[in-house]
């Protein structure tokens, strides 16, 4: 029995030293470098970003608007030669993947100057560069993958899933709460103007009713 119970220890620190080692594996690799921002939007304004790129270096522009008028704004994307290699007019949200043609400064802006009055929340996300592989020299392997790597990549892909599952989650969150807020002050001066209406009416009935019982004394006649 003391035999049995030592070797189901052993089994156990093997299978909680085996998950652990996936764990550190998953967690280790990266994900391809990049900037993530949410930033002001005034009406009739446009703001620009610039990123210097190596040749042949991918890159991935995700934005949406988060808030302010039909969450629409414009967005274009040019190269070094200032050749516009992107540009969509009033969208809410897009995906822009791109390799890189020639070395130097890429530049991507955002636009509401269509708009007068619409203040926007704009939230980016630039990656750059492929991701990493996540096991060495996994491009050229020839053998088959091991239960550990296997787990390790199983696990890895999971995580991406769970980081844009929280962004996407975290962006509508912060879009559903814009309108909630939004909705609430547009029932609260609606409230206000009920009851300004409301106290006015009341007056006015009031004194029409006064005039109908106030005694109206005849004139005195010239002489």
């Amino acid at each position: 029995a003391a035999r049995r119970g030592a070797g189901g220890m052993r089994v156990g620190m093997r299978v909680g030293m085996l998950a652990l080692a996936v764990l550190l594996c998953a967690l280790r690799a990266g994900r391809a470098g990049g900037t993530e921002l949410t930033f002001e939007l005034p009406d009739s304004d446009k703001q620009c970003f610039h990123q210097e790129l190596e040749r042949g270096l991918k890159f991935t522009l995700d934005y949406q608007v988060i808030t302010g008028g039909h969450y629409d704004v414009d967005c274009y994307v040019e190269d070094p030669n200032g050749r516009t290699i992107y540009k969509e007019t009033k969208k809410q949200y897009d995906s822009f993947p791109h390799r890189t043609e020639v070395k130097g400064v890429y530049t991507f802006c955002f636009s509401n100057e269509f708009s007068t009055f619409s203040h926007k929340t704009v939230y980016f996300d630039f990656q750059v560069g492929d991701e990493p592989p996540i096991l060495p020299d996994m491009s050229n392997r020839v053998t088959a993958l091991t239960q550990m790597e296997s787990a390790c990549i199983t696990i890895h892909e999971a995580l991406n899933t769970v980081i844009d599952s929280q962004t996407h989650y975290r962006l509508r969150e912060a879009q559903d709460r814009s309108r909630a807020e939004d909705l609430n002050g547009r029932v609260s001066y609606w409230s206000v103007g009920e009851t300004l209406i409301l106290f006015v009416v009341s007056i006015g009935q009031v004194m029409l009713l006064k005039s109908f019982f106030t005694e109206k004394r005849p004139g005195s006649a010239s002489t």
